[in-house]
């Protein structure tokens, strides 16, 4: 995938969109609006709670102040894909320049409009308040919340094992109708991947015919960072780009093995990129690279690219980083049944998920190695919500829980998911939920990429700090699990819980939006209605 110059034929260039007036404001002693940034300040809620020595439960209240501070200017925004060329990285691009362009065009059902469905940024509202006159509810669209960057104003660029031009590669996706792919075929064939790294061993070896497009070099190498580095910052000159989110939507990896001296610090890790380790994945590389210029990396793919040493550079370098795996269909659908599930009070015994589909990503997973990490990310969504409900689960009591995928070409990018959820139910009664559910993969997945990366570039612009004398403010923690709600396995910072819980990882997102402008979450108890 390439990056590229607005004179060049590797990237989509984007604009800068003349930003309006705020949608809202706030009115309150607690925040204050420049023409710069929006500074609040805001009284963050808890619960704590503690065990007396009879193992009785003591709750008690607590408050704490925190300032929160956002630069109001978007400036110009790229982003930069791995596997640009892939089915998700042709059907994005044609995406955004189709909604650029407002483009209409016919299908079997009648007149389609390009927009952005699926995209929570775009596709989706939040409530604001109450209307202080009818009592009304007040909702705005989720990107009006903070002054947030479009995706009609991406720069796009990339990389890609294949040498393809995205014209060529959109028709090999098979995924969009031929009506739409003529109107922005001109556009999309004048863009051409950058040569990506090809380290076979982590790939599935049907992918070999693909990979026409790569740098020399078989495994890691400090050439590669070095390569990659230089293909950021051209991209970003080029463009004449404020910021760049670089996002892998290449092929599923194997599983890095973590090796004591290896992989397991940032100075072990950069030592073995020096020294050509062959147990540090493409995936790796791309990261290390990122994260050493401070862009913004974030894994849409399920392998384990963030080793241990990842991490540790990530929060040496004050780099954002996010992860793992696209949650577009299946799993975001058994994220939201399983806790509606548990929370009803019905014990979920066995979970049986069942996929076959017949895009490349299908023919990669077909590889036992590589079909691993899928299954890993996959099989743990449910742990937290397991975890929260000690009256269904005894300790270390856990639902059965299988994955299958298998590739089936004849049905392309039209994946087909069946899932068979198994429950206890009152007085040792049974029930049996099945779905069958057809996703179109890359045109799910796409909306998730548009939103990761706005809401990536939006963290780089929020700051904090705590409410005490000399306190400076700070950015969040490099590891960017804000992000949950797009990913199947989010990615944490060490030591702190896992919440995979769909209806949480919303809420977590408003909320951290809310507090930037001093609100605080939105109460459902509505009062106002019921004590009349």
């Amino acid at each position: 995938m390439a990056p590229h110059a607005s004179s060049d034929a590797n990237a989509l260039n984007g604009s800068v969109r003349q930003e309006s007036s705020p949608l809202f404001t706030v009115q309150s002693p607690n925040v204050e609006y420049t023409a710069d940034e929006i500074k609040s300040r805001y009284a963050y809620q808890t619960t704590k709670v503690t065990r007396t020595a009879d193992n009785k439960l003591v709750a008690t209240p607590k408050a704490s102040n925190y300032h929160f501070k956002v630069d109001r200017k978007v400036g110009k925004v790229g982003m930069m894909l791995v596997g640009w060329g892939g089915n998700n990285g042709s059907t994005v691009t044609a995406g955004i320049l189709a909604n650029r362009r407002n483009l209409t065009w016919d299908t079997r059902e009648g007149k389609q409009k390009a927009n952005y469905y699926g995209s929570i940024v775009m596709g989706s509202t939040v409530k604001l308040g109450t209307d202080a006159k009818t009592a009304e509810e007040i909702n705005i669209p989720f990107r009006d919340m903070l002054p947030m960057a479009h995706p009609n104003d991406l720069a796009i660029g990339g990389w890609d094992i294949s040498g393809m031009d995205l014209a060529a590669s959109m028709d090999r996706a098979q995924v969009l109708e031929p009506t739409l792919k003529s109107l922005v075929r001109k556009e999309m064939a004048e863009m051409k991947p950058l040569p990506s790294i090809y380290y076979p061993d982590f790939i599935a070896a049907n992918q070999e015919g693909r990979a026409d497009n790569v740098l020399e070099g078989s495994k890691a190498c400090w050439e590669h960072v070095e390569k990659i580095q230089k293909d950021i910052r051209d991209f970003k000159a080029q463009n004449g780009l404020d910021k760049v989110i670089v996002m892998w939507t290449a092929n599923t990896e194997r599983y890095a093995d973590v090796v004591p001296g290896v992989n397991d610090t940032a100075e072990n890790l950069l030592n073995a990129i020096k020294s050509g380790h062959a147990e540090v994945s493409p995936s790796t590389v791309f990261a290390v690279a990122s994260i050493l210029d401070n862009v913004p990396f974030i894994n849409g793919s399920p392998q384990n690219t963030f080793v241990p040493g990842a991490l540790q550079l990530a929060e040496q370098r004050k780099a954002f980083i996010g992860g793992d795996d696209f949650k577009s269909g299946q799993t975001k659908m058994k994220s939201a049944l399983v806790d509606f599930l548990i929370n009803a009070g019905i014990k979920v015994t066995s979970i049986a998920s069942y996929n076959h589909l017949g895009n490349n990503d299908g023919k990669n997973l077909s590889s036992q190695k590589q079909f691993r990490s899928k299954e890993i990310s996959k099989s743990n969504v449910v742990d937290d919500m397991v975890a929260a409900n000690s009256i269904l689960y005894e300790k270390d009591e856990h639902p059965d829980h299988t994955v299958v995928i298998k590739y089936m070409p004849a049905v392309g990018d039209n994946k087909r998911a069946l899932d068979e959820y198994y429950a206890e139910i009152f007085m040792g009664g049974h029930q049996t939920i099945s779905l069958f559910n057809i996703c179109e993969d890359s045109l799910l997945a796409s909306p998730l990429i548009i939103d990761l990366v706005v809401l990536a570039e939006m963290m780089t612009r929020v700051s904090w700090k705590e409410d005490t004398e000399g306190a400076e403010y700070k950015g969040f923690h490099s590891v960017l699990s804000v992000l949950s709600y797009m990913l199947k396995a989010p990615l944490t910072p060490p030591g702190t819980p896992v919440v995979n819980a769909l209806g949480k990882q919303r809420s977590a997102l408003i909320n951290i939006f809310r507090a930037c402008v001093g609100l605080q979450p939105e109460s459902e108890m509505t009062l106002e209605h019921k004590l009349l």
